[in-house]
């Protein structure tokens, strides 16, 4: 056996016993480092009284939905047609009901996550209509598509939700398509997952199938399912998002409320106006909730990026939002709710120095800012237009990383390892001493996909980069995926729910 095959064979042996002992994580992470506080009390202060005079003398437009104006009237806001202002304090204290921290349950409990507190879940990315990989280029999303990322979600231990609208099955009806999305996250996984919010039909649909699985009375007390649900900012609350919001709340589900403010478009181009902005919005539709159904769960969603005043087009990965963030997270503490923000966001095209740039300072500043659903954890790729399988992997391998980030410096006897220093003494090595015998396996993260060895080792082995192996590695997770059980009564009935659903009515597809 010449040198390189006696090293791809010492290789392939490392990887049959890391397979084989195959990392464990658990259902979501619990925090053991602080959240980083950016602003002062004072500078807090003036974000949060300029959001109210926003609320108070420009007020917000709600477009198609006279039961949420009704709401906020009933609540003490002046209506002025669609036009709604809110006086400084009326939505802090309709948020009073709103839980600090919930449950989202899963079908399997092992796989349930706690949202709020010290609690980080990481979902992946969501909405876009393209897909990517190395073999097939750009080109549009298929049910296929978004079944093998529900997999790919479901096999990471890294990724502890199956997210929502992974990628756009564009060969699948318009008006359907999100039945066959649902059912797929309820069949090919058996972790948490969001529901449809592109009508209120569709969130009605979700939130039906979801008491086929879990049972009407179990969802009355338990949150099972959430919807993701937009302002068109700036300033507007469109009839369609209201009606979604309302829909999951009245059901006792949970909603996450997101703005979409890209500075210099949909907002100001300076931070602190448009973090002010994305407060104001984001209070209302959180407010929404509560005066639907005190006490749903609800989560203050953010998406604060930037744009490129030369041309007009977004830019993610930048570190102004990245700040944005760790302010944003300063004030959803202050309103003692759950925190969605940031997540693994590139304009680049490719899985590439450029992508790993940036989607590393928005992870960050997810990490750092104290929030608890981070959406857009894996896949995001081409200003979210396209769900890359490669970047996927890479992501979700980033996100292992960052369960031993969080994890923070655990200080006792045996880490503080001073029987080692007098096993060894001065001038010695540490490898074969019993301290680091007894934790060598669990002493430092190990990544799936990077390569550590010599130039010379890695030029033998044929000089592959990340993407290649992230190829490699994706591929090799389907084929060797297994579905989790789910009993055949249910799926005999969840499908004869899709499927008299599909027959109600003709295909759209537009």
């Amino acid at each position: 056996m010449n040198a390189r095959s006696s090293r791809k064979a010492r290789q392939d042996k490392r990887s049959r016993r890391r397979l084989q002992s195959a990392p464990q994580a658990p259902a979501y992470i619990t925090r053991q480092i602080p959240c980083y506080e950016l602003l002062s009390e004072e500078s807090l202060l003036q974000i949060e009284q300029t959001a109210e005079r926003i609320l108070a003398d420009v007020g917000i437009e709600f477009r198609g939905d006279e039961e949420a104006i009704r709401l906020c009237a009933k609540a003490g806001a002046d209506v002025d047609g669609e036009r709604v202002r809110f006086e400084p304090g009326l939505l802090r204290q309709a948020l009073k009901t709103a839980p600090a921290e919930f449950t989202q349950h899963a079908r399997n409990p092992a796989h349930s996550v706690q949202i709020g507190g010290n609690n980080v879940v990481m979902a992946p990315s969501y909405g876009s209509p393209f897909v990517m990989d190395l073999d097939k280029g750009r080109r549009y999303g298929t049910l296929e598509d978004f079944q093998n990322f529900v997999k790919l979600a479901y096999v990471s231990p890294w990724l502890h939700h199956s997210g929502g609208t992974v990628c756009e099955p564009v060969d699948a009806p318009v008006n359907k398509r999100h039945l066959d999305m649902i059912y797929t996250h309820m069949r090919y996984s058996d972790k948490a997952f969001l529901g449809s919010v592109t009508t209120p039909e569709r969130a009605e649909d979700s939130i039906e199938m979801c008491r086929v699985l879990y049972g009407s009375e179990r969802m009355e007390k338990d949150c099972v399912i959430m919807g993701n649900v937009n302002v068109n900012s700036p300033l507007i609350w469109d009839g369609d998002a209201t009606k979604v919001i309302r829909s999951y709340a009245r059901a006792n589900q949970g909603s996450v409320i997101v703005p979409f403010i890209l500075g210099g478009a949909m907002g100001p181009v300076t931070n602190a106006g448009a973090i002010a902005q994305a407060l104001a919005e984001t209070m209302v539709g959180c407010a929404l909730t509560q005066l639907e159904r005190p006490g749903a769960p609800v989560v203050f969603g953010n998406f604060l990026s930037s744009t490129s005043l030369r041309s007009g087009s977004p830019t993610f990965g930048t570190p102004e939002p990245a700040l944005g963030s760790l302010v944003i997270g300063q004030l959803a503490r202050r309103l003692r709710l759950p925190l969605r923000c940031s997540g693994s966001f590139t304009t680049s095209k490719l899985p590439d120095a450029q992508s790993a740039r940036e989607s590393t300072m928005s992870m960050l500043a997810a990490v750092q800012c104290g929030a608890n659903f981070i959406l857009h954890s894996a896949g995001f790729l081409d200003s979210l237009l396209s769900m890359s399988y490669e970047k996927f992997v890479m992501d979700s391998d980033f996100c292992g990383a960052m369960h031993t980030y969080l994890a923070g410096v655990p200080v006792d006897t045996n880490t503080l390892a001073l029987g080692a220093f007098h096993e060894v003494g001065p001038g010695q090595h540490f490898f074969g001493c019993a301290h680091t015998l007894e934790n060598y396996e669990t002493a430092f993260w190990e990544s799936e996909l990077s390569d550590n060895n010599s130039f010379e080792q890695w030029s033998d082995n044929g000089s592959e980069d990340c993407m290649v192996r992230a190829n490699r590695r994706w591929k090799k997770l389907l084929a060797e995926y297994e579905a989790p059980s789910l009993d055949p009564s249910v799926d005999e009935a969840l499908l004869a729910f899709v499927n008299n659903k599909k027959a109600a009515s003709e295909d759209a597809w537009y």
